[in-house]
């Protein structure tokens, strides 16, 4: 009789996309395929373990709003769990798991308890505006474009934004709907009570909603819309391509 050989602990983080299921890669659906084990949060579509093997183990282990729950000490101590009793862990993570995803930290904290890692990007929910038409550059309004996160550890708004607001690029702010009022004051600061404002939450989902507006009016837009976390904020003149003022802005384009 062969002896048992216990499989080779692994931990891949994968990025599972904004919601859209069909927005993850080819490479995540067979870093799915294989897995032993997959945490999964609470950003990353369900339908996404279908992939999964019939034996496979699945594990919630999601954050959702401001409630308690496991804690991201509990998660790295349950990767490692994972990795040397059962072998190929797959954490499933929404959006890109680099971009304010705590996928490095995970990373970090499996390699020190000699298990070995690899990163299977995704398309990031600052891609949002996208499927409305809202690109986050443009050659004629917008240089370039910042992500600045609305929660940082602490809770509090990245102070970057007080620099992204004197430029003319796009910013997208990640968990920031409970800094809306903060925001604004920071705009008005800079005399930027117009800039175009949108904001989405459930992104490339059925429960979709956007809400576009101005600065000056974005505390009032998000209220009349009812928009909440998990929410996307995108600042700046770009905001005038979405789908809705696309074809007035084209034309006011061609005609200067």
């Amino acid at each position: 009789m062969e002896a048992f050989t216990a499989k080779r602990p692994r931990l891949t983080v994968v990025g599972a996309g904004p919601g859209d299921p069909e927005l993850i890669t080819l490479k995540a659906v067979n870093a799915l395929r294989k897995a032993d084990v997959v945490l999964y949060d609470a950003l990353a579509n369900p339908v996404l373990l279908d992939y999964c093997h019939p034996f496979c183990e699945k594990v919630f282990v999601g954050k959702i709003g401001h409630q308690k729950g496991i804690t991201q000490d509990d998660i790295n101590h349950l990767i490692v769990e994972k990795a040397h009793s059962a072998g190929h862990v797959v954490r499933l993570k929404g959006g890109d798991p680099f971009i304010f995803g705590r996928g490095i930290e995970e990373m970090e904290y499996a390699a020190e308890n000699e298990i070995e890692t690899d990163y299977i990007p995704g398309i990031s929910s600052v891609m949002s505006g996208g499927f409305s038409n809202i690109p986050l550059t443009d050659r004629r309004f917008s240089d370039g474009f910042w992500v600045i996160t609305g929660h940082k550890s602490d809770g509090s708004l990245s102070e970057d934004l007080r620099i992204a607001a004197q430029t003319n690029a796009t910013v997208v702010v990640l968990m920031g709907m409970s800094k809306l009022a903060v925001i604004a004051e920071i705009y008005k600061e800079n005399n930027k009570m117009e800039i175009p404002v949108a904001i989405i939450q459930n992104a490339t989902t059925p429960e979709e909603k956007i809400g576009v507006g101005t600065i000056g009016n974005m505390v009032k837009m998000a209220a009349e819309n009812m928009l909440s976390n998990p929410a996307v904020i995108i600042i700046g003149e770009v905001v005038n391509f979405h789908k809705k003022h696309l074809g007035r802005l084209s034309k006011e384009l061609l005609e200067q």
